[in-house]
């Protein structure tokens, strides 16, 4: 790939990332309730995004191949705020910040750890994308859960298996995209499926 259209897509992605959870955190403001979303989820993926990017930090990779992921950090931390509001959940906010803080730094104290943290990311993270197709399984509401969002997870996953295979070529990451992106697909697909159930109805 040539060197621009690995610009290009590293900056389609950067793009996608600054804006990707304004329409969920939107249709939560707007519905004034968190109805359809998992708290669950929402934890394991950012349990998932912090570890990510834990290992690029450590591994010194280049900031091009993680720059968005702070920034999705703090989208995911301001809209499971509005979710534990509308929840009445808000007293456990700090405590989860205390354990978010605390393994920031635990899982760097010795290599096998990270390494470890970061193949258990992936799982933890498909875990996120389960959970939120469960609750809206069990649910059948997607009034909340925005397909925008999810779309563009879609696509960040797929750009990001592109810029892996050829920049760092790092198995686990690329494994973690993948799987990401079948994940994403699937939720998405699921958010579409009960809006045009709910428009026949």
């Amino acid at each position: 790939m040539a060197p621009g259209l690995l610009d290009l897509v590293h900056l389609t992605t950067w793009a996608v990332c600054a804006v990707i959870k304004l329409p969920q955190l939107v249709a939560v403001l707007r519905a004034g309730s968190a109805w359809g979303l998992s708290v669950s989820s929402l934890l394991l993926e950012l349990t998932g995004l912090l570890v990510f990017l834990r290992y690029h930090i450590y591994y010194g990779y280049p900031l091009e191949t993680y720059l968005e992921f702070p920034v999705v950090i703090a989208q995911d931390v301001i809209l499971l705020s509005c979710i534990m509001h509308f929840s009445g959940k808000v007293r456990r906010a700090c405590f989860y910040a205390l354990v978010y803080w605390v393994g920031w730094y635990m899982i760097t104290l010795q290599k096998w750890i990270i390494d470890l943290a970061m193949n258990l990311c992936t799982l933890v993270s498909a875990a996120s994308r389960l959970v939120q197709l469960q609750h809206l399984w069990e649910t059948k509401d997607a009034r909340q859960a925005s397909a925008l969002t999810w779309g563009m997870s879609v696509y960040a996953s797929a750009a990001r298996i592109i810029t892996t295979l050829m920049t760092t070529n790092d198995n686990a990451v690329l494994i973690r995209f993948i799987v990401m992106l079948i994940l994403n697909i699937w939720v998405t697909a699921t958010i579409l499926h009960y809006r045009k159930i709910k428009k026949t109805d």
